[in-house]
């Protein structure tokens, strides 16, 4: 029987663990995917990692995140990352809901999330000493540029759902990706083109955070979109998980880097799906498609599967939760919180590796 923690490595991160162990200072690179709750289960690990063992190498740090991975690494910037992460994961998990919500209220409730984490600490996050924090949404093209009514909107997911099925390139027809980002990053690995995406940068500031973290998060029919954040391009925002789920991006661009260039993803999953349209789509994975080798540098941390069977309903928090509770609210609060408490043998099982290197657990991705 494995332990609770998956480890996955690149071949230039194994070999780097074989040499050097899973040293703080060599990790250049933290991805948060999206994934709503499933995020949760992650916490104690991100407690443990910003807010002991990455701070004692302190180092220019890129964090990059699409929605709830976005709104994880943003509580990472927090002076007090600690706290930050224990108020995102109580206010998620208490988000209420009434049979059939409309999708202002969806809205309001997660602008009441990201203003009980973050408000009055926005400063905190944009000029952070060692993070550069880079936030990935998508921005609407054709029917999607400014759709005033849902028939629009219903129409061109449509259409991008279906050009998505015949290939991903298809998709940067209906989105673009926007990054909205740490101006003293100059995420060089992120502007050289990688795939068939336009794509934009835009700076990041107290005033634009938490409108580009909500746009980040914001769920399409089931929340308003976004329509304007301040110091990004004119349109219409999304998710950014639609195009970026798992954050299928070119970090090997730094396996090169002076400092060290290693890439420490710790995801709730061990496979990568590239956009949230390809979750049905098996064949459409970074870790067995033509890009594999982006993820050279990237050491991959997941629950394994023994860890999962341990959990209530033996899975993930997941947003079915919210149809398969329906109205119970307590039954669900209580069910997530005693998943991220469960966590802690996630974090624990990080900790002894970093302390003791077992390779034995490391599996190619």
């Amino acid at each position: 029987m494995t332990g609770p923690l998956s480890i996955h490595a690149g071949p230039k991160a194994l070999a780097h663990l074989r040499t050097h162990g899973l040293r703080a200072q060599d990790i250049a690179i933290i991805p948060g995917a999206a994934g709503g709750p499933k995020g949760l289960i992650l916490q104690k690990l991100d407690q443990w990692m910003f807010g002991s063992w990455l701070p004692s190498a302190p180092r220019e740090r890129t964090l990059v995140g699409a929605s709830i991975g976005a709104w994880r690494m943003a509580a990472a910037c927090l002076a007090d990352p600690v706290s930050g992460f224990q108020r995102l994961g109580d206010l998620y998990c208490e988000q209420t809901y009434p049979h059939r919500p409309s999708a202002r209220y969806v809205t309001d409730t997660c602008k009441a999330v990201l203003n009980g984490t973050l408000g009055g600490h926005e400063h905190e996050v944009t000029s952070h000493p060692h993070y550069r924090l880079q936030i990935l949404v998508s921005r609407g093209r054709g029917l999607l540029k400014a759709p005033r009514r849902n028939v629009s909107v219903s129409t061109g997911f449509g259409l991008a759902v279906l050009g998505n099925f015949v290939s991903r390139s298809q998709l940067a027809n209906h989105l673009a990706r926007v990054v909205i980002g740490d101006e003293r990053e100059p995420a060089f690995w992120l502007k050289a083109k990688f795939d068939a995406f336009h794509t934009a940068f835009a700076p990041l500031s107290p005033d634009n955070l938490n409108s580009a973290l909500l746009a980040s998060g914001t769920l399409p029919f089931t929340m308003e979109p976004v329509r304007h954040i301040p110091h990004a391009p004119i349109g219409t925002y999304w998710d950014g998980g639609l195009i970026d789920y798992h954050l299928a991006l070119p970090y090997s661009r730094v396996a090169g880097n002076a400092d060290g260039g290693l890439v420490l993803y710790p995801h709730f999953s061990n496979e990568i799906v590239p956009g949230w349209l390809d979750k049905s789509l098996p064949w459409r994975r970074a870790n067995i498609g033509r890009n594999r080798e982006w993820l050279d540098n990237v050491i991959l941390l997941s629950p394994s599967r023994e860890f999962l069977q341990t959990l209530s309903l033996g899975k993930l928090p997941d947003r079915n939760d919210f149809h398969y509770y329906g109205l119970n609210h307590a039954a669900r609060i209580l069910n997530w919180k005693l998943a991220i408490g469960e966590g802690e043998r996630l974090r624990d099982a990080l900790a002894e590796f970093v302390e003791k290197p077992n390779l034995d657990l490391v599996q190619p991705i």
